[in-house]
């Protein structure tokens, strides 16, 4: 039994839902990171949206409710690695590091949208 089905060993819907959300959530987090990326190329922009990025995560993570603390911290993380990419003693690491960002949470919405889906075909059996 799987750790999301329910006592007839078919996932619930609320199981369901949650795997669904944490699948595109992934993906789009993974799309997000390689497109700030690809625009901390341009050497002023990407300071600028690094900054910005940054802004908008510390503005989340100060946030009473404890469920945007985490994301925000994470989007603060991404806003100054695109922003230390353009300086070049921390570009390498700070690329490297994003590139990881971005395979580990596209390869997390792949395995969460691959669980989904086995979920939702046992359920319409």
């Amino acid at each position: 039994m799987s750790e999301y089905e329910g006592d007839e060993g078919v996932p619930s819907t609320e199981n369901l839902s949650r795997v669904a959300m944490m699948a595109f959530v992934c993906i789009a987090g993974g799309i997000f990171l390689i497109v700030l990326m690809a625009v901390s190329k341009i050497w002023l922009l990407g300071l600028i949206v690094g900054a910005v990025v940054c802004g908008l995560g510390i503005s989340a993570s100060v946030s009473r409710d404890r469920a945007d603390r985490r994301p925000g911290i994470i989007i603060t993380a991404a806003g100054v690695l695109v922003f230390l990419s353009r300086i070049p003693v921390f570009a390498p690491a700070a690329g490297t590091l994003l590139t990881i960002g971005a395979v580990g949470l596209l390869a997390a919405g792949i395995m969460n949208g691959i669980k989904f889906l086995i979920g939702f075909s046992s359920r319409s059996r």
